[in-house]
């Protein structure tokens, strides 16, 4: 896709407007890898000078740090913090909001001040500044239904910029009952995604698959590869494959025109 690395930057003595920071699900997780493309597509789209690490990215630190492994999640963060700081990154967007919140609030008090946005905030200032237009094309008059990441909503108080985003792709956005700042996390968070359930009587992916089955919707929005992860595998529990979709914002947006 032609995406050049800040390396490759630095050697043409250019400095991107922003560094892409793609997080470990955008680059190895398959069903991520998509969302990393479909973003891409878009800044593309929109010319936006963009770059990524490439092999030069670590991961943030997030689950380290959520399991209570701090002194991994320093050496990690340090890491990160010394390479964006020697190409002189200024401004970062990431499709992951785990990858958002620990750059955005966590590294300042380890030396690395960033302005760090996700990449539904990205694509809403795209919108404003007129460098993105937006067409509802294949999802015109969908139901749609938005699960609120944790690391988002509750964690960073961003709520409207996705939904934003979802009402210009001429759809009706379906609240599910808990949202927003009532949401209920996909199950994921806190480093869950990478150990076994405990025991108790449902997990809380299912249940919150089930929160979304109730309002109907033809697709469940994420914002986040996790959540993404997480609705896909309750959809396939309740087998309504073959009736709900789960996309994530960016893929929707890069998908729309594409009949």
């Amino acid at each position: 896709m032609n995406v050049p690395t800040m390396a490759e930057m630095m050697a043409q003595g250019k400095q991107p407007e922003v560094l892409f920071w793609v997080g470990c699900a955008g680059s190895f997780d398959d069903r991520a890898k998509k969302i990393t493309k479909a973003f891409v597509k878009i800044m593309q789209k929109a010319k936006v000078s963009f770059a990524v690490l490439g092999t030069e990215e670590s991961c943030s630190g997030d689950p380290a740090k959520r399991a209570g492994n701090e002194f991994l999640f320093q050496m990690q963060a340090m890491s990160n913090i010394e390479v964006m700081n020697m190409y002189e990154v200024k401004k970062i967007v990431t499709a992951c909001p785990h990858c958002f919140n620990t750059i955005n609030n966590e590294y300042p008090q380890l030396g690395g001040d960033f302005e760090v946005m996700h990449h539904t905030q990205f694509l809403k200032s795209l919108l404003d500044e007129g460098r993105l237009t937006i067409e509802g094309g294949k999802f015109k008059g969908k139901r749609i239904t938005f699960h609120d990441p944790c690391y988002l909503g509750r964690a960073n108080n961003i709520y409207e910029a996705p939904r934003d985003l979802i009402k210009k792709l001429d759809i009706e956005l379906v609240e599910m009952k808990r949202c927003k700042t009532n949401g209920l996390c996909c199950g994921a968070g806190g480093a869950q995604m990478f150990k076994d359930a405990e025991k108790g009587e449902k997990e809380i992916f299912v249940e919150r698959t089930e929160d979304a089955i109730e309002v109907t919707p033809d697709i469940i929005a994420t914002g986040c590869p996790f959540c993404n992860t997480m609705m896909t595998d309750g959809v396939k529990v309740k087998e309504k494959e073959s009736s709900i979709q789960v996309l994530d914002i960016a893929e929707m947006i890069a998908n729309a025109d594409d009949l």
